[in-house]
Formats: C-alpha cells, structure tokens, sequence
C-alpha cells in the first residue's frame, strides 16, 4: 500500500532532479520528508542565486544532483557538480552559491545517536 507524502507516493521511483523546477531568478525547494528526525528537502536555484553564509546545529549533506554548487564551508570554497555530494558539518559557517543553475538534495539529520 503506498501514501502520498508532500505530493509524493512513497513507495514509488521518482526523478529526484523533477521535485523542483528552476525558475528565472529564483530558489525553489520541495520538502521531501519532514520528521523530529531530520528532513530531505529539493532545491533549484537558478545561476548566481544561493543561499547566504549561516551556520545550522546539525550537520547536512548536500548531494548535487545537476548543474554546478560553490559551497563554502568555514571560509573554505569548494566547488561540487551533479552526481558529487559534500557534509557541512554542524556549527560551521556555510554557504551556497550557484556557479551555473543546479539542483541539490539536502539531507538533514536532526537527532544525535544514542550514546
């Protein structure tokens, strides 16, 4: 038996570069999944748009799944392009620009493991 979650039948294969589409100057994202756990979530932004420098209490994953990120990471640039994924770690300043337009997938966990 399958359900919808935010719009999308779990239990079904779906074109993740699909859940956002770009638009002309803009940052678009679609929850994925949103749990006391954590959330994956779809962004497309659109070239030169981003995602200003902050920090976040757990750490995220970003996976770019087309086009090309600048991730900045404590001071640090990297560049990280479609099928390339980069942890930035919780409590370290961040940031994303887009070098060309480019979607990613951010995973975010929210609770620590049991000690």
């Amino acid at each position: 038996m399958t359900e919808k979650k935010q719009g999308i039948e779990t239990g079904a294969a779906v074109e993740a570069a699909g859940l956002a589409a770009y638009q002309p100057g803009a940052v678009v994202s679609r929850t994925v999944i949103d749990r006391t756990a954590g959330t994956v979530t779809v962004f497309a932004f659109d070239a030169g748009e981003g995602l200003s420098e902050h920090t976040a209490p757990f750490d995220a994953l970003v996976h770019v799944i087309d086009g090309t990120a600048r991730v900045t990471i404590g001071g640090a640039d990297h560049e990280v392009a479609a099928g390339r994924m980069i942890v930035m770690p919780a409590g370290v300043p961040h940031s994303l620009r887009a070098v060309e337009r480019f979607k990613m997938i951010l995973t975010m966990i929210r609770e620590r493991p049991p000690a």
